[in-house]
């Protein structure tokens, strides 16, 4: 077996020296990228079998008979990383995966399946990669004990058909969905301890300069994120409309951010009332059963399950944390398309209003096409307006700046598939880019369960 892969590697590296990227054609650029990527995730699923198979072969009590041990490695880890190059870290990751997915023996000496099946089966058809796979792994182990072998064995299965071409932020917050929803019962303890764990820690260092270090639970984090998220994009949108070149604000989006905390904060040393314009608005979504079961718990009725989301939050809360955050917070209650609001302007206006944003809002939550925040994003019209597009509901879509230029200038196509909250939008390549032209799916059905 080792002298057939060794032989293939001689005649891969001898492939991969003559290769030449320069000026590429994008659909040729496209189809390398997806190769090489095949290519590394085989690779990286052979190693991960071999690690597991390390770290079995080294375990603690096998003591100096160890793999490693007898090898000159203090440790399986060190050993990976040693005759791998990857780091320390790495090799941890690896020697997890690869014991998860490798077959176990019964008692009686019995052949088993793997713990985690179909995160094998897809890593050995290269269908997943090794970061997801240690991800879900991780994701599974942590509530297999309150969720149950059956119901952690389904939602595997679903995890592993959906996390193929989702990004790593995309890939986490399917995992927070598929967590939510496989221990909701646990929802709560897991919300105590983010919060137990918030705090905010600051120190002098040799430059004179202040050093910030914090960390906090969504629902402290949330007015904090909208505030400053608001603020910040309001002013680069200001930039983006300023002719004059030396009054546009030359400051990073990171340097805004630390000066509006300096700004809020020198406003509340010397404020003896509190503003009443709020210039951000942070959104808290939930389904009417949930907003039920927060006010019926207010109320000191039984208590009702189901989560909410926070935008710019990735982590859902449950109708407990919505319920304390209420109190705080002025909750105004709105039914969207009620006959008091006129959603659906056809050709009269051009723009798209506030009411018509936020329910487009409701179903993309954020830019359909990078899942950047809601405040980031405009409605673009995916029937341009300047071609007769109207102002509707069903001619609107939530794109970021970047995007909705990129969607404008490249050529994109946009559909979308059903109708409300459920609808889905889908990206269509140009011909250039994509010669077949395979849709891409948008909108948050990205990360979110299909079950």
């Amino acid at each position: 077996m080792t002298s057939a892969l060794s032989e293939s590697l001689a005649a891969l590296r001898a492939d991969v020296a003559d290769l030449d990227v320069d000026g590429l054609a994008p659909d040729e650029l496209r189809a390398l990228t997806d190769v090489l990527g095949a290519l590394r995730r085989s690779v990286d699923a052979s190693l991960a079998a071999a690690s597991g198979e390390i770290a079995r072969q080294s375990r603690r009590e096998l003591g100096k008979d160890g793999f490693a041990r007898r090898q000159g490695y203090s440790s399986p880890g060190t050993l990976l990383s040693a005759t791998t190059g990857v780091t320390t870290g790495e090799a941890a990751r690896l020697m997890r995966v690869g014991e998860a997915i490798a077959p176990r023996m019964s008692l009686v000496g019995e052949r088993l399946p793997a713990k985690h099946p179909h995160v094998a089966e897809a890593l050995r058809s290269g269908a997943l990669g090794l970061a997801a796979a240690e991800a879900i792994v991780g994701m599974l182990d942590r509530v297999a004990v309150r969720a149950g072998t059956a119901a952690c064995d389904e939602m595997e299965s679903i995890l592993v058909a959906q996390a193929p071409g989702l990004t790593s932020d995309e890939l986490r917050r399917l995992l927070l969905d598929a967590e939510m929803r496989l221990d909701p019962d646990g929802a709560e303890d897991r919300e105590q301890d983010r919060r137990d764990r918030r705090m905010l820690a600051w120190r002098t260092e040799r430059d004179g300069s202040v050093s910030f270090t914090g960390r906090a639970d969504p629902e402290t984090a949330a007015p904090i994120v909208a505030l400053l998220d608001g603020m910040v994009t309001q002013r680069m949108r200001a930039n983006e409309h300023e002719p004059d070149e030396a009054r546009r604000d030359r400051r990073t989006r990171l340097q805004m951010q630390i000066d509006i905390l300096a700004d809020v904060a020198r406003h509340a040393l010397g404020c003896t009332a509190i503003p009443t314009r709020p210039i951000a608005t942070m959104v808290v979504r939930m389904d009417y059963d949930t907003f039920r079961a927060a006010l019926d718990e207010q109320n000191g009725d039984a208590s009702g399950g189901g989560m909410a989301t926070i935008d710019g939050i990735e982590q859902p809360v449950t109708a407990k944390a919505v319920r304390r955050m209420a109190v705080d917070a002025q909750i105004i209650p709105c039914v969207l398309g009620g006959k008091s609001e006129i959603l659906d302007l056809g050709r009269r206006e051009r723009l798209f209003t506030p009411k018509q944003k936020l329910a487009i809002s409701i179903r993309d939550e954020g830019c359909a096409f990078c899942g950047a925040p809601p405040g980031h994003a405009v409605v673009h019209h995916i029937e341009w307006w300047s071609r007769g597009g109207r102002t509707d509901l069903d001619n609107g879509i939530l794109l970021c700046v970047a995007c909705h230029h990129r969607i404008h200038d490249d050529g994109w196509d946009i559909r979308i598939e059903g109708a409300g909250v459920d609808a889905v939008p889908w990206f269509i390549p140009p011909p250039w880019l994509d010669h077949t032209r395979t849709p891409r799916r948008g909108g948050p059905t990205r990360y979110r369960v299909a079950c």
